[in-house]
């Protein structure tokens, strides 16, 4: 389990701020694909017809897992950056810091 503060003092590039600020932390998420991106544009012409399947379909999963992405918004400036983690199975954007030595 993973647990993460929901605001994280650190260093912020955009060149208004240069230094470290509070910034707000989120998880990133992918959005929705979009139907005229070039990729999907060639694979729909591609498939388009007769011929069945022309690329293969991925079938072979073998991670059970994502890597965490924190998205992180400067609170002075709104810049946003991204950060990424290592895999976990449970993620959680917890309200208060933790301390060592305390459970």
């Amino acid at each position: 389990m993973v647990q993460i503060p929901k605001t994280r003092n650190t260093f912020c590039k955009s060149k208004q701020c240069r230094k470290h600020t509070p910034h707000k932390v989120s998880q990133y998420k992918v959005g929705k694909a979009s139907l005229f991106a070039q990729g999907k544009r060639r694979y729909d012409r591609k498939q388009s017809g007769f011929g069945g399947q022309t690329k293969p379909i991925f079938h072979k999963k073998a991670k059970t897992t994502k890597k965490i992405v924190l998205r992180l918004e400067c609170t002075k400036c709104k810049y946003k950056q991204q950060l990424a983690l290592k895999r976990c199975k449970h993620f959680e954007l917890s309200n208060e810091k933790k301390v060592k030595g305390q459970n």
